[in-house]
């Protein structure tokens, strides 16, 4: 009977927690595996809370598991809680005996590349820039977390189809909400009412992104997308601060004037250490079908050459080079894909919008992020 019971618990560890990522053999959330002689199983699992919202999907995918192990002829299962004190051993796992308040993605050994999604003024679609490159990522097979960092204009929640999602809290770590291969934070997930609005100071400000950076397990990511607020406010500057090794990617559109201060939020980046590593033209151009000849042309709507203008301007700015790395052409359905809550790039990735997310992202994922000018955390001696 060893043998049946070492085989159930193999097959127990098959199961992974949706909202961690991890087995929850891992995870200490199998309490006690016993068979009788007549091969009947009894399973107790503990979820991390009481009303644990992925509580029927752990259900399921323990019943699918352990009655799929030849020899067992039943199973009773027992779906519990843990303890406030498994909960902290739980948290301590997690973290990897770090400090409680320190920041994974600011240290030395960090192995995650943090995107900062920036744009020196609103309306250019730099939210829909993030979801969609946050998609393209994962679909890649890439793991990726997406930060909304837009506190008072908050927007990813509906683009990634999470409105109602709200993250589930164990002993005060936060558990990013699963979406689309993708784990996401949003202030926008923990308020009560979709009409609360966010009136924040500063100090608030930074204490709220300390919270979403130091306490929500995020796992190993290869990217974190963080979807910057327009300007070069308050979250810029603490953002700075919390992720010196972070990289800034520049969104603007093809007008002059949004040319002008897309540059001031790629020189603010500069200011606080950060590189930019591109820039990303939104809305470049429409193709349309001629009327007259019946082919499809280019049509600037917005102008031309704004993109391209603010990157050589960065690049003469800060003494690098800083590339433009897509022009992304206007497309309804991208709009449309935000509102429904699904991205452009999962629906339709042959539309030639989706297309150009889909190359920046396979751009980004190519690439080697470089050493120079990261804070390694070596002292010379």
């Amino acid at each position: 009977m060893s043998d049946l019971v070492a085989a159930v618990n193999a097959a127990l560890a098959t199961v992974i927690d949706p909202e961690i990522h991890r087995p929850i053999t891992e995870l200490d959330m199998v309490e006690s595996v016993a068979i009788d002689d007549a091969g009947r199983a009894a399973v107790t699992v503990l979820l991390t809370i009481t009303g644990c919202p992925m509580a029927d999907t752990i259900e399921s995918s323990v019943r699918q598991a352990v009655t799929s192990v030849p020899g067992v002829t039943d199973l009773d299962l027992t779906m519990s809680a843990m303890t406030d004190e498994q909960r902290s051993a739980l948290k301590r796992k997690l973290r990897g005996g770090r400090d409680e308040r320190e920041i994974p993605f600011a240290q030395a050994d960090s192995r995650t590349q943090v995107l900062l999604v920036a744009s020196g003024k609103g309306g250019v679609g730099k939210s829909s820039v993030t979801a969609n490159l946050a998609m393209a990522l994962a679909a890649l097979g890439r793991t990726v977390g997406v930060l909304d960092a837009d506190i008072y204009g908050h927007s990813i929640p509906q683009m990634l189809g999470l409105m109602d999602a709200f993250p589930t809290s164990v002993d005060g770590m936060i558990m990013p909400v699963p979406s689309m291969g993708m784990k996401v934070i949003s202030i926008g997930m923990m308020k009560e009412s979709r009409e609360q609005v966010i009136a924040w100071r500063g100090p608030i400000l930074d204490r709220a992104l300390q919270q979403f950076l130091a306490d929500v397990y995020w796992g190993d990511l290869d990217f974190l997308v963080v979807d910057l607020p327009p300007g070069t406010g308050d979250v810029a500057l603490s953002l700075g601060h919390k992720l010196p090794n972070a990289e800034v990617l520049v969104v603007t559109t093809p007008q002059q004037a949004a040319a002008e201060v897309a540059e001031r939020a790629g020189t603010m980046a500069s200011m606080l250490e950060q590189k930019v590593i591109g820039v990303v033209e939104n809305m470049a151009y429409l193709e349309a079908e001629c009327p007259h000849c019946g082919e499809t042309h280019r049509v600037d709507v917005f102008g031309a050459g704004g993109g391209a203008e603010v990157a050589r301007t960065l690049t003469n700015r800060l003494g690098y080079e800083v590339p433009l790395l897509a022009e992304v052409p206007i497309d309804p359905e991208l709009a449309a894909g935000g509102d429904q809550g699904v991205p452009l790039v999962a629906t339709a990735p042959e539309r030639p919008a989706a297309a150009a997310i889909t190359e920046l992202a396979r751009l980004l994922s190519a690439r080697k992020p470089s050493l120079a000018g990261r804070k390694l955390g070596v002292i010379p001696v």
